[in-house]
């Protein structure tokens, strides 16, 4: 995936604060393509979206800032580990996902 993700996420001024909050925002975000690129991805490919989804997510759901309740809610303390909790729990919302 070479999408440019961070032009997804450009409006969000207040980031969700539960890893099921970040999952419904990037239901409504992400399109049907998007969403089926990731539904079928083996599991230990997840990784590959690190560096470009997994940024726009660090970003736009601002997982560095000091007291982030999304980050505390993915019961880490490293926004990195973060944004690979919120896409694991993308991946397994995807199978049960109806357009």
């Amino acid at each position: 995936m070479t999408k440019i993700w961070t032009s997804l996420f450009g409006h969000i001024l207040t980031p969700p604060e539960t890893v099921a909050e970040a999952v419904e925002m990037l239901l409504g975000l992400l399109s049907v393509e998007e969403k089926f690129e990731i539904a079928v991805m083996p599991k230990d490919k997840l990784f590959d979206l690190h560096f470009g989804l997994g940024l726009a997510i660090r970003n736009a759901f601002r997982l560095h800032e000091p007291g982030s309740k999304l980050l505390a809610s993915c019961g880490t303390s490293h926004p990195n580990d973060a944004s690979s909790v919120i896409i694991s729990a993308l991946w397994r919302a995807l199978p049960t996902w109806e357009p």
